[in-house]
């Protein structure tokens, strides 16, 4: 599956989420995409979340 695709997917069900679930459905939506993106990205090797806290700490 390509970017585009899964662009469309996300686009979609997005707009599904919108509509069915009105602002908060919406916004839910997005927080669990982006929550569900960063475990996919740490399961795959190409995000390293330990590192990003590791920042954090220092500051």
């Amino acid at each position: 599956m390509n970017a585009m695709t899964t662009g469309l997917l996300a686009g979609i069900l997005l707009a599904v989420a919108a509509t069915t679930g009105g602002v908060g459905g919406f916004l839910l939506a997005v927080v669990l995409g982006a929550a569900g993106l960063a475990v996919a990205g740490q399961l795959a090797g190409e995000l390293d979340l330990a590192a990003l806290w590791r920042s954090r700490e220092r500051e």
